[in-house]
């Protein structure tokens, strides 16, 4: 006997080609799978609203794909709240992959943290690394550093490298070095260009040079300019120039001016003036004072380029470059203009030194301004944190005298105490919480004022 017209499906219920009339009857008949796979059927064909009515019907019969594939297809073509009833059905039957959806769309499109995070948690019990990574993320953001370095390593054991390097920062900032090393470790040997870096870092933080460089070397390999630079800075600190230069305009052509200054430096020392002016110039470009300077001074001895000594100079001095404005001066006095060049003469800008630093206290600066700036936070400058390490270093070598020095001075005494409070931090992690930009800004000024007033330079 003949079905009646009102058992057949509607005409956008068949999709673009006649279904196998078995399959059709099986789920005219209420078989969920047999519903399901029409609805892919239709899919396939480009007949959206049909493979939506047999999702309809299947999920409604208990079948979670069905439900899953609805959530999908109203989160491109239909409502939000749809989206989620039918995520939610899927998620609540064991979906993993539904449960992560479901908590990324009430995270981002509703702000549900909450409610989100209950179900990447159940996302992450069923298997999801991406769920895993997202509740650590969560956690992290509400301070339960604990359950994010927990989920974190769940994600990094199931294959997210991104986890692993998150691991190595959260461990880095609690002072636990060899966990920090560890994460570091198995991100690396998996690839991650940033870890290998980081890692390279680290060693070289606690001494391990040897290791260090090699860990370099890997981050190098994946291109990564940082690592190019201190490969440089290690040549240049035993001596070989050639590889130092290899090295350092590697990462220089990225376009990071101190590793311009310097490659053009190191080009100064194997008596090649015109790259060596290459690299003063690009980092001159760039607003760089001491470039300017040794810009202006190979420019008059190896071309007697007076005019374009003259213009660099000035770009320095305006900047407030000491030496730069003396130069100026005494090359306007030889070009016949001695009332400007009274001017730089008389009134120099102050000379300012900036303190050398141990490459170790350096790694650890570096280490501190990318921990605060990860995740979106305010990053701190590692040039500003290696001048108030330096400063703080002058200082505390030469305590007694600066004690005497500032017995009298509370101002020098406050610079020497705030210093220290900043500096503790970064050469111990896990302290203190990492500073903030504003605290970094006055300790600059600090160190700047103390270096002034104690004759440090």
């Amino acid at each position: 006997m003949g079905r009646s017209t009102a058992e057949r499906p509607a005409p956008d219920l068949l999709g673009a080609e006649p279904p196998d009339p078995e399959l059709l009857g099986a789920a005219q008949a209420g078989d969920p799978l047999a519903a399901h796979q029409l609805g892919r059927l239709c899919a396939r064909q480009g007949d959206r609203t049909a493979a939506r009515r047999w999702w309809e019907r299947a999920a409604r019969a208990g079948n979670v794909d069905s439900a899953y594939n609805l959530g999908v297809w109203h989160e491109k073509h239909g409502s939000l709240e749809e989206c989620l009833r039918w995520y939610e059905l899927a998620a609540g039957a064991g979906d993993a992959e539904a449960a992560m959806n479901l908590g990324t769309l009430l995270l981002e499109r509703k702000g549900d943290a909450a409610t989100a995070a209950r179900w990447f948690e159940r996302a992450a019990r069923a298997g999801s690394r991406h769920a895993a990574r997202r509740l650590a993320l969560l956690h992290e953001d509400a301070g339960a550093l604990k359950e994010a370095f927990d989920w974190y390593g769940v994600a990094a054991l199931d294959g997210d490298l991104r986890s692993a390097h998150d691991l190595g920062f959260l461990a880095y900032s609690a002072g636990a070095h060899e966990q920090a090393r560890h994460w570091w470790e198995f991100a690396a040997r998996g690839g991650h260009i940033e870890a290998s870096y980081h890692l390279g870092l680290l060693l070289q933080a606690v001494g391990e040079h040897d290791a260090a460089e090699a860990t370099y070397r890997l981050a190098a390999a994946g291109e990564h300019p940082g690592a190019a630079s201190r490969l440089g800075g290690l040549a240049l600190a035993r001596g070989d120039l050639r590889a130092a230069r290899d090295w350092l305009e590697r990462a220089a052509r990225t376009g990071r001016v101190a590793d311009e200054r310097l490659a053009g430096f190191v080009c100064v020392e194997l008596q090649d003036p015109g790259a060596a002016a290459h690299w003063f110039g690009r980092a001159a470009a760039r607003g760089d004072p001491e470039s300017a300077y040794h810009l202006g001074l190979l420019l008059i001895a190896e071309r007697g380029d007076l005019h374009g000594g003259r213009h660099w100079f000035r770009q320095a001095a305006l900047k407030g470059h000491h030496r730069a404005a003396i130069e100026l001066g005494t090359l306007l006095t030889v070009l016949g203009r001695p009332g400007e060049a009274e001017r730089w003469l008389s009134e120099p800008p102050p000379p300012v030194r900036i303190p050398a630093v141990e490459p170790e206290p350096a790694a650890r600066a570096e280490l501190a301004a990318a921990a605060a700036g990860r995740r979106g936070g305010v990053p701190l400058d590692a040039a500003d944190l290696i001048e108030i390490l330096g400063t703080w270093e002058q200082v505390t070598r030469g305590l007694d005298a600066v004690t005497r020095s500032a017995a009298d001075d509370d101002l020098c005494v406050t610079a020497v105490e705030r210093l220290t409070t900043l500096s503790l931090p970064l050469l111990r992690p896990g302290s203190a919480p990492w500073p903030t930009p504003a605290e970094v800004r006055q300790a600059l000024t600090l160190a700047r004022h103390l270096r002034a007033r104690l004759n440090l330079g």
